[in-house]
């Protein structure tokens, strides 16, 4: 499902916030299990914990051994929110692995959990194994001897990612060979896929792309990936197609004989026959997002979206092959990689982008300028205002956004120094009964006022 179907279009989960994934959205490992797969996931979650019915093991997954949180160190798998409100996010199931807390660099570590997971199971019975590695994500951490190939490498941030991307390249090889040696393999479809830009401050490159993590440029949302497996009928072929994350649910559980209930409104369509057989995808459009609450564009209207929507809202949208993008988009420079000095990507090397004021819409042929270099917004006002109305009719669709604020029993401190749910539902009973005698308390006190007076 897009974002704005699971309320999740604002921002990310915060580790204080009393926040997941909504409990009634069903998941890709439930409805694998469904069809007796064992289901197991290693690495990052963050998809909120503040309760235990959010939690990995809760949401599908027979076993889970990871972090729930966005980030942390990839040694100590510590991670402060802020000054003072820090803890220990390290999991196996539903405890803290205390035990494993032994310095070793997550990439491997998961990477010799996966391992595990392919030995004692039975190749002959499915098996969903979802890894979700930390690495590349800031803190920008790796092994000293990941650095020996990359000394000519000026900037320290970028040569610090190759480093880390080196040893994740390595996981990759050791979980396919895990594969072949336990003899998964040849029945094996191994999908591997980024989920966003990188950040040019923080090491990342999306050169020649435009924008950053964080934006809705093709720099923050074009991601690279691919498939593998001997069941491909085509290989070694490049797919150009629309593709989006929200297509692998369908795709998996109808790979996997699974059964989709009619009555659950998805946005992602089957794309196996457009990866494997090289057809055209059933997609023709992608809503990247509609997030109503980010800072709205200050010059954005009712009259430049024509009446038809409101530009400061910040949104974008792909319909064939235009792309349009209105509100404020975020960070929207080039970031060439020879712009890496010493002190992060170099200013002077940056293409600037000196906009003329008040501009809260943008459209682009993305096929023929994936860049984002050409405008085309003037010259083509009527595809403007198709694409406006595809975004308003996708907007009467969305659900509200979750984005509550912190809640203090969050702090890791009162919950033995380890991030992990806090919420307790009686609390919550016991307080709204007690909040029920309080007023009618008040209202009786209020009554007797109101006689007296």
């Amino acid at each position: 499902r897009y974002q704005i179907h699971t309320g999740l279009q604002h921002s990310i989960i915060r580790p204080t916030q009393p926040n997941c994934l909504p409990l009634d959205n069903v998941t890709l490992p439930q409805k694998l299990k469904e069809v007796g797969y064992s289901t197991h996931m290693v690495g990052k979650w963050h998809l909120g914990f503040y309760r235990r019915e959010c939690m990995p093991t809760q949401r599908g997954f027979d076993t889970f051994f990871g972090s729930l949180l966005g980030s942390g160190d990839y040694y100590t798998h510590f991670k402060c929110d802020s000054p003072g409100i820090c803890g220990y996010d390290l999991y196996e199931n539903d405890n803290a692995a205390w035990d494993h807390d032994n310095g070793i660099y997550s990439t491997q570590m998961y990477t010799q959990k996966v391992q595990q997971i392919l030995a004692s199971h039975n190749p002959r019975k499915p098996v969903f194994l979802y890894i979700a590695y930390q690495a590349v994500h800031s803190p920008l951490q790796a092994p000293g001897k990941y650095f020996e190939h990359y000394r000519s490498i000026n900037n320290i941030n970028r040569r610090r990612y190759a480093a880390m991307l080196a040893c994740l390249d390595e996981a990759i090889n050791n979980v396919t060979l895990a594969l072949k040696k336990y003899g998964y393999y040849e029945n094996s479809i191994i999908i591997y896929s980024s989920d966003r830009g990188g950040r040019p401050m923080a090491g990342g490159s999306n050169w020649p792309l435009r924008g950053s993590k964080g934006t809705y440029w093709e720099g923050g949302i074009r991601a690279v990936g691919f498939v593998h497996s001997p069941l491909l009928k085509n290989k070694g072929s490049v797919c150009k197609e629309l593709v989006h994350i929200t297509d692998w649910f369908p795709t998996l559980i109808t790979l996997a004989e699974g059964q989709i209930d009619e009555d659950i409104q998805l946005d992602g369509y089957d794309i196996w026959e457009t990866i494997s057989e090289g057809r055209r995808s059933p997609r023709v459009d992608i809503l990247h997002n509609i997030d109503p609450i980010y800072t709205k564009a200050k010059n954005g209207s009712w009259a430049a979206g024509y009446g038809i929507w409101n530009t400061a809202i910040q949104s974008a949208i792909r319909v064939n092959h235009w792309k349009l993008l209105t509100g404020n988009p975020g960070y929207s420079d080039w970031v060439p990689p020879q712009a890496f000095s010493n002190a992060g990507p170099n200013r002077w090397h940056n293409e600037r982008v000196s906009w003329s004021a008040g501009k809260t819409v943008w459209l682009f042929n993305i096929t023929a300028d994936p860049y984002e270099r050409v405008d085309l917004s003037a010259r083509y006002p009527d595809v403007v205002k198709q694409l406006l109305r595809r975004l308003s009719q996708f907007n009467k669709t969305a659900v509200p956004v979750r984005y509550p604020p912190k809640d203090p029993r969050s702090n890791p401190k009162l919950n033995g120094g380890v991030w992990g749910p806090w919420f307790k539902e009686d609390e919550k009973k016991k307080k709204s009964d007690k909040s029920k005698g309080a007023n009618k308390q008040k209202k009786n006190k209020n009554k007797n006022k109101k006689k007296a007076n």
